[in-house]
């Protein structure tokens, strides 16, 4: 994994000299060598290579040099910090005299109050840092200063053992650092505010061999300096948080980024299809143009597993190799939560059997659900709370309840594996408590919409789960040999036959009665039944009640032998799966028949 990222950090050029890091720098001080001239100058946007002591500077009496915050280059009272400054930059110009005009600039108080005006002006806090310019040109850039620092900073070098080991990540002989810097961006997930320590044996418990702190792990300064700017980076554009953690990728050669499967994948980290796009009230247009964005992405996921996995794939793409990295902060170190390497090839055709095995129609019957990112479905995971909660306390809820979860279900993503078991047991556990919960504002279909990500959690967990057998389909399978799924879908007509019949009772079938049918069927469904001839009775359309009469039979047929009496987690997954899946078949048949009527009117004893 070091090595990995080592070899990033040479390809992106992050490697820098020991003792420097990668700063913004606001603003700088500008002077000249040749005359009166000073002023303050706007820094740009991009990180600047500056001098840093590392954790030494934390403390109350040391800092940064040549670079630092205004409050300490500019102080409104002496402090030890600024002292500590002052003398460090006298030092340097000794080495380099340029660097004199710099000290004299913060020796003279007329010069140091307008310095602090003309900063004022241009709104630079006190804690953002500041540097100088010599005609025009930033100290740091001068080799007389680099080679002056190269040899002052060994000043603020953590002890050495002293002992010539390989170095873990370069495998060349080193001397290796005691104590390695720390690793920024991991603050949302558990981190600490000033960076979290990658290697780390801070108890002699820890310690082997007589060796010291991260000489337990030995790695030369220059070479982890490389690691921690590449881990720096790629946390830095990483997606948010996922179930308090980071997740990091990278390949071993340069990918465009139409490349990358995962920024492509539909049902990833890619596109993402906010839950008030499925309202009724949203318009034509941004559902045409939704599902066009679907149909493009998806369609850029298949050329590129044309390009890796068909006849003209490339060889040099399929070889390419991705790592992926899990991450969390913890008491000021990182925790590695995952790591995972693999091909090109395979990452790509395990996330088509992602989106695959993810497949299943919406609660209306006519089309897929669409896709979302990986957060909104794994909400669904979730125990269900009757209050709405914002997205930022899901997510932090997310980090609490799946944080042990989560890595195992991006390795079934990732690696085309099984699901835990914890993912069948979590939605249906959602699946019981929506049904049970539904309000009287709110139809069967928005409940059923509702649950519609845990039946294909379901789904994918049933496929993944299963060594051998039959095929799981998007859209209820009449030919799917399981009393538990037939069951589930029995119990959806004769919720479906309720409501024709008495449209405004005050508790449905399905909250009434679901819960326990899950579990225990052959207790329910006998009084089911017994319900459905009660209801059929009360339907004025006696054609649809003769078809409800003749689906019943028709699932009846199919369910081998008796009904079960108890069903465990598999066949509950395919009670509910039947149970959706026939919802929807229902209602697409309905909206079928409302279309055929406006556009040719049937006799009065049909619809």
């Amino acid at each position: 994994m070091l090595h990995s990222l080592y070899d990033y950090a040479v390809r992106q050029g992050l490697t820098i000299p020991a003792g420097f890091a990668k700063k913004t720098v606001k603003a700088f001080i500008s002077v000249s060598s040749h005359s009166a001239y000073c002023d303050v100058v706007l820094g740009s946007e991009e990180a600047e290579i500056c001098p840093d002591i590392g954790t030494a500077a934390k403390g109350p009496k040391l800092c940064n040099v040549l670079i630092e915050k205004r409050s300490v280059v500019l102080p409104e009272e002496p402090s030890e910090k600024n002292a500590f400054f002052q003398r460090s930059l006298r030092d340097a110009a000794a080495a380099d005299p340029r660097l004199g005009v710099c000290v004299s600039a913060l020796e003279v108080k007329e010069t140091v109050a307008m310095l602090q005006q003309r900063l004022d002006a241009l709104k630079i806090k006190p804690g953002d840092r500041i540097g100088f310019q010599v005609d025009g040109k930033h100290i740091t850039e001068f080799e007389p200063v680099i080679q002056w620092w190269s040899t002052y900073r060994k000043q603020f070098s953590k002890e050495t053992s002293g002992k010539n080991v390989r170095c873990l990540i370069t495998g060349e002989k080193t001397i290796p650092i005691v104590t390695t810097p720390t690793i920024q961006g991991l603050r949302s997930v558990g981190g600490h505010s000033s960076g979290d320590a990658l290697i780390c044996f801070d108890k002699p418990s820890f310690w082997s061999y007589g060796l010291k702190k991260a000489e337990n792990a030995p790695v030369s300064e220059e070479a982890f300096a490389a690691v921690k700017s590449a881990l720096d980076q790629l946390l830095e554009q990483a997606p948010r948080a996922i179930a308090g953690m980071r997740f990091v990728h990278w390949y071993d050669r340069e990918l465009a980024p139409e490349q990358d499967p995962i920024a492509q994948s539909v049902d990833f980290f890619g596109l993402q299809v906010e839950e008030d796009e499925q309202d009724q009230e949203e318009t034509e247009t941004a559902a045409y143009e939704q599902r066009q964005k679907e149909r493009d992405a998806t369609h850029r996921a298949d050329m590129l597993i044309e390009s890796v996995t068909g006849p003209e794939a490339d060889v040099e793409l399929a070889n390419v190799s991705y790592h992926i990295l899990l991450l969390s902060g913890v008491t000021g170190r990182v925790m590695v939560r995952r790591y995972e390497t693999g091909t090109y090839a395979e990452l790509k055709r395990n996330l088509d059997a992602w989106h695959r095995d993810l497949s299943l129609t919406n609660a209306a019957g006519t089309g897929p659900i669409p896709g979302c990112k990986l957060n909104a479905r794994l909400f669904k995971l979730l125990k269900r709370q009757d209050r709405e909660m914002d997205i930022g306390k899901l997510i932090e809820r997310l980090g609490k309840e799946l944080s042990g979860d989560t890595p195992a279900i991006l390795l079934s993503i990732l690696t085309g594996s099984r699901l835990p078991d914890a993912v069948a047991i979590r939605s249906l556990q959602y699946i019981r408590s929506r049904m049970l919960g539904s309000s009287e504002d709110e139809s069967p279909a928005d409940v059923l919409r509702d649950v519609g990500r845990c039946c294909q959690w379901l789904k994918v967990w049933l496929i993944r789960s299963k060594q051998k057998g039959q095929v799981i389909m998007s859209t209820y399978n009449p030919d799917y040999e399981s009393a538990a799924y037939q069951c589930g879908a029995m119990m959806a007509v004769y919720n479906a036959i309720q409501a024709e019949a008495n449209p405004n009772v005050n508790a449905t079938i399905m909250q009434r009665y679901y819960a326990s049918a899950i579990q225990t069927p052959a207790l329910v469904m006998g009084r089911l039944s017994q319900l459905s001839v009660h209801h059929l009775e009360k339907m004025e359309n006696k054609w649809l009640a003769g078809k409800f009469e003749k689906q019943l039979a028709e699932i009846s047929t199919r369910i081998p032998g008796a009904i079960p009496a108890t069903l465990n987690l598999e066949k509950q997954a395919e009670f509910a799966l039947g149970y959706y899946q026939m919802c929807a078949e229902i209602s697409r048949e309905k909206q079928a028949r409302i279309a055929a009527k406006k556009n040719s009117p049937q006799p009065a004893d049909e619809e």
